[in-house]
């Protein structure tokens, strides 16, 4: 049994104890106030050292009140809300390397701390972004250079829907204080010229583009400094698909190669000239080197995330070594875990941070012996079998963090991990050390390294588009993840365990979960948050239909590519049925031909004639009033516009009824106050028009030139809903228009302040739900600045 009194300081039992209590205060909708948890942080602190047997404890606490402090304090950074939208002239330094794209480029911007600057940005970090379609007057931007600008701002904020990155996550693990934008950039004064280890990285990195000519040199870029700019949507869509990402990505693994081959040449040294260990053991040179040369590399890229993380764990074990004492690898991994969280607590908001301890825990666990093996049958046994163990053991977090498995991944990782890991990277590492020793020597390296780039990257593209690489998973319960870990665990146990075939009962809330379908009769409306536009996802038991895919920015923002399909792919949505585009308009049409990427082969329906860059070379249908079909039990309707309908814009949206046996819902897109009147008209002279919805999507997202009294009252909804962009320059939804549809009796929603609404007509009755209600954060950008519209039933 294991002796309490024992307990090590810095062992696995305080790691796990440390990790869970970190994980748990960061997953709760409110920090612990600070009054609290500053008073629990010393108090554990204290205990952690004067009582051994408790230990476990103290870690659990002190992981608990340093998550809520830390977080707390990361949100003290950010702008307060009536600083939202200013102008102001600040003055800092660019950090990273600038992102430079067709028209815009964005960078991190570190401001002074001066009197002279802003007193809620002084010293705090910014993403600004410079706008011009232009690239050639962007190009003077580069890391370490200081600048003046003038910049409209404003608090992090992001959308909220299932399967959907949360870019408030993102800032509060950055430590962002706001994002904005250059306000006449050509006014912008240059202060000093770019120095520092940035500025020396984007030289280095230039130096590879101005080298090697062929395409593969963005992937030299990334592999060597960690600069993964050049690489486009359709390079990431193939790593993910092939499960590749680990590896051109910074990962720990370049560290601990560049790590090794310093201690292997420190090693090599001291036989070479055996007076050295007179002076210095050969053990402690060779961890010294591998401390030093894991330290350059994490510096040459940056001081990537991962590379900190594993650079920390070489030190530490080096420094285990270095003491002469036994340790066991396990024990280096908890120190490793414990440091990093001590270091950061929100690092663990972070996919990598699980990815890269659980990898390496189920590794030490399952394959203990494997590093020692000295045959190169038995290291290929090794390889193959670590292989395995890391896809299956994984899987579950690679499910529950990014949606998706990749079936291809253990088969592209047997070619990719020797050949890129032991051919490519070293090429390119190397080509950079020299090229650090001297301008020039680096050039044949790095074209070596893109020519054995050159000869994988076309079977990988090929197996990505197979059509066999990504399998995407629906949005999971709470449960899912420790029961599949479970059954991971239990599969991974040796050989003779029984029962092993049950274990796979316990994956399937995880790779089955209950999508929730509507029933025969049911209908659910699922108003996904695009921003300033337009989407929503009608499901019935057995069908789908999309009404509208919101907006795209040519060469930017893609709200069909960025929000629509990743919820479709949450939401467990398997093919659609059918696609409205209501009308032409950018911010409801714009994201159509992403969604069709990921979804072929629907039936699209666009007003007749209808007019818009976002729809061309895509075969439509009208959607002319009358037209209707049934399914599951509910019945489609479309009631405008007419046949003959001139196309007029906004005034030719398609309107949709949909009937369940439960109640409406009408979709009315961008009309106007005269198609409204029509409607109105239209329904009391046929029964088929009828307008009575409990649910209505409020027209042209709340506009003063939609919602007419009469409309509303015809309506009679009990649930009023607006798509819109939060701060939008157009002012909707308008108050009157809103308080208009109060007074009639309708409870209104907002995707700005909401997130996706989903509203269910099913047979227990009409219930709306908000994302940001259901999955609260304690990082939610709409509670913090206290802009949420309350849910008013009348």
């Amino acid at each position: 049994m294991h002796d309490a009194a024992r307990t090590p300081p810095f062992g696995k039992l305080v790691a796990c104890a440390l990790l869970t209590s970190i994980g748990a205060g960061l997953a709760l909708p409110h920090a612990c106030p600070w009054g609290v948890s500053l008073p629990a942080l010393i108090a554990a602190t204290v205990a952690w050292w004067r009582l051994p047997r408790w230990r476990w404890l103290a870690a659990a606490v002190l992981g608990f009140a340093l998550a809520s402090l830390h977080a707390a304090y990361a949100l003290s950074l950010q702008l307060p809300p009536d600083w939202e939208k200013r102008e102001i002239v600040v003055s800092g330094r660019i950090v990273d390397l600038p992102q430079h794209e067709p028209r815009r480029s964005r960078f991190l911007f570190r401001i002074d701390e001066d009197a002279q600057q802003p007193e809620p940005l002084r010293g705090r970090l910014l993403r600004l972004a410079w706008y011009d379609d232009e690239l050639e007057p962007r190009r003077v931007l580069r890391a370490g250079q200081r600048w003046r600008f003038q910049a409209r701002v404003r608090a992090p904020r992001g959308l909220r829907n299932p399967g959907g990155p949360d870019a408030e996550k993102y800032a509060l693990m950055q430590r962002l204080a706001a994002t904005g934008y250059l306000r006449e950039p050509e006014r912008a004064r240059l202060l000093a010229k770019a120095s520092g280890l940035d500025a020396w990285r984007e030289s280095i990195s230039d130096r590879i583009a101005a080298t090697v000519r062929s395409p593969s040199s963005r992937f030299v870029r990334a592999l060597a400094l960690g600069d993964t700019r050049g690489l486009d949507e359709r390079d990431w869509s193939v790593l993910r698909a092939d499960g590749l990402t680990h590896l051109i990505a910074i990962s720990g693994f370049h560290v601990g190669l560049v790590a090794g081959f310093f201690a292997l040449f420190a090693g090599r040294l001291w036989r070479v000239f055996p007076a050295l260990g007179r002076r210095c053991p050969g053990v402690v040179a060779a961890a010294v080197a591998a401390m030093l040369g894991g330290l350059a590399y994490a510096a040459a890229v940056g001081f990537a995330l991962p590379t900190v993380r594993t650079w920390l764990m070489i030190a530490l074990v080096a420094a285990l070594r270095m003491s002469r004492r036994p340790f066991h690898a396990f024990d280096a991994l908890a120190m490793a875990a414990i440091a990093m969280a001590l270091a950061d607590p929100l690092a663990l908001l972070g996919a990598g941070f699980w990815l890269s301890f659980l990898g390496v825990a189920w590794l030490l666990w399952c394959l203990p012996d494997s590093m020692a093996a000295t045959g190169w049958r038995d290291r290929l046994r090794g390889f193959l079998s670590a292989q395995g163990v890391a896809s299956l053991g994984l899987l579950p977090v690679c499910v529950l963090l990014f949606g998706q498995a990749s079936l291809a991944g253990p088969f592209a990782n047997l070619i990719a991990v020797p050949w890129w890991s032991l051919v490519v990277v070293p090429l390119a590492l190397l080509g950079t050390g020299l090229e650090a020793l001297h301008a020039g020597a680096g050039e044949f390296a790095w074209r070596g390294a893109a020519a054995c780039f050159d000869a994988s990257w076309p079977g990988f593209e090929s197996l990505a588009d197979s059509g066999l690489a990504l399998w995407w998973l629906p949005e999971p319960a709470w449960f899912a993840l420790p029961l599949a870990m479970l059954g991971a665990f239990w599969l991974l146990l040796p050989r003779g365990v029984p029962g092993k075939a049950l274990a796979l009962l316990l994956w399937l809330p995880l790779l089955w979960p209950d999508r929730h379908l509507p029933g025969p009769g049911e209908a659910e409306l699922i108003v996904v948050d695009v921003g300033q536009g337009l989407s929503v996802l009608v499901r019935t038991a057995n069908h789908s239909l999309l009404f509208d895919a919101g907006p795209s920015v040519r060469d930017g923002f893609d709200a069909g590519e960025r929000a629509v399909v990743p919820a479709l792919h949450a939401l467990g949505v398997r093919r659609l049925d059918r696609v409205v585009a209501s009308h032409g308009d950018n911010d409801h049409a714009g994201g159509v031909a992403s969604v069709l990427r990921a979804f072929p082969s629907p039936v699209v329906f666009a007003p007749p004639e209808v007019d818009g860059e976002a729809l061309e070379g895509i075969r439509t249908r009208p959607c002319e009033a009358g037209r209707s079909w049934e399914w599951d039990g509910v019945r489609l309707r479309f009631l405008h516009p007419p046949r003959h309908f001139p196309y007029l814009g906004n005034e030719s949206s398609c309107v949709l009824r949909v009937e369940s046996q439960h109640g409406a819902a009408l979709l009315t897109g961008d009309i106007g106050e005269v198609v409204e009147r029509d409607l109105v008209r239209r329904a009391g002279l046929s029964a088929q028009d009828r307008l009575r919805a409990e649910v209505v999507l409020v027209a042209h997202h709340g506009s003063g030139g939609s919602s007419d009294p009469e409309f509303i009252a015809a309506t009679g909804a009990r649930h009023a809903l607006v798509s819109s962009g939060h701060g939008n320059r157009f002012g909707h939804p308008r108050a009157d228009v809103l308080e208009r549809w109060r007074r009639a009796g309708a409870g209104t929603r907002d995707t700005a302040a909401d997130g996706a609404l989903r509203v269910g007509l099913r047979a227990g009755g009409i219930a709306v739900e908000t994302r940001r209600q259901t999955h609260p954060r304690l990082w939610d950008a709409t509670r913090r600045a206290g802009a949420g519209l309350s849910y008013r039933p009348d």
